[in-house]
């Protein structure tokens, strides 16, 4: 390494471990640069990958049914949380709710460990916009299966958030620290991870350790979690049948339904991604979809936004 490339080394380097804890850092590019050149940013992605190594600890913490438990309770309360608010709220507002309860969502929707609710919301309203076109950042058409899966985000050019696709709501101060700030709320759930299996622990009956709820309710629940929301990109666009005639290869798939509380009916969604559900028919089970209708009794949240007859009938291939 020559004197001249070594300063420029650290810098990157040093931005790089930066964004570890400061997403606001850096400067959205502008639109046409997308998807930009396909370039993992190793040293920024270390938590990332560290994540998924993690899950190994399995080998020495052992299992137990306990552990599985809040592992698999973890995954589905996360994945309402992607699904009902990053997804459903932040990117399409298919419903209404208080600004109090929009900040607790979208503390919900970061324990998941996949960024910001800007930066969520800003990359999938690009992603509709430009759906299975070349600057549709994680579509397996246009990029292949596994960088449409998961090495799209890994890239400097999508770190920072496009605060101009997202203007109502980065007009809130809170939304905008959490946001920036996301690491605080990782960190924070990690520590109430810990603090549960230290309570678990105390129970000879539960047959479980604070360390074995902690792998398995942090590392295993959240990389399974990760993988379950990103089928989405890729296995929505490759494996279903389509009902709707849309511009783009999205798909329908129950499994994938199942898997992730409802976003299976993908093909639906892009053909009126305005709406709150997205299992149109009542046989398309779409848990996400009930789970909001039983919050709307309660106050959390009204205006839920139906399937117009019109778009449930129109532009269909079968």
């Amino acid at each position: 390494m020559s004197k001249t490339t070594a300063p420029r080394f650290w810098t990157r380097f040093g931005l790089s471990v930066l964004r570890w804890f400061d997403s606001g850092n850096a400067q959205a590019p502008d639109a046409k640069a997308y998807p930009g050149p396909k370039k993992v940013e190793w040293v920024r992605n270390v938590p990332y990958f560290a994540m998924h190594a993690a899950c190994l600890l399995v080998i020495w913490v052992g299992i137990s049914w306990t552990a599985v438990a809040v592992a698999v309770a973890l995954y589905y309360f996360r994945m309402f949380a992607i699904t009902g608010f990053y997804h459903r709220y932040f990117s399409h507002k298919t419903f209404k709710t208080s600004r109090a309860f929009q900040f607790v969502m979208a503390v919900c929707g970061l324990t998941a460990i996949q960024r910001g609710p800007l930066w969520w919301a800003a990359h999938h309203r690009h992603h509709h916009v430009h759906s299975d076109e070349h600057p549709d950042l994680h579509s397996p058409k246009q990029h292949g299966m596994l960088w449409s899966h998961m090495f799209w985000f890994t890239t400097d050019t999508v770190f920072a958030t496009n605060h101009k696709n997202v203007k109502d709501l980065a007009k809130y101060p809170e939304i905008r620290f959490l946001n920036r700030h996301e690491t605080l709320i990782y960190l924070a759930f990690a520590a109430f991870v810990l603090g549960l299996g230290f309570l678990l622990a105390q129970f000879d009956v539960l047959n479980t350790s604070v360390m074995q709820v902690f792998v398995w309710g942090f590392f295993i629940s959240t990389v399974f979690n990760y993988h379950a929301v990103y089928t989405i990109n890729s296995l929505s666009h490759k494996f279903g049948r389509r009902r709707y005639k849309t511009t783009d290869t999205s798909k329908n798939n129950f499994w994938l339904a199942l898997l992730t509380l409802g976003e299976g009916w993908h093909n639906n969604h892009h053909h009126y991604p305005s709406s709150v559900r997205q299992g149109f028919y009542w046989w398309e089970i779409d848990i996400t979809y009930y789970i909001l209708r039983a919050m709307s009794w309660t106050g959390l949240i009204w205006d839920l936004r139906g399937v117009p007859e019109k778009k449930l009938l129109g532009n269909r291939l079968a």
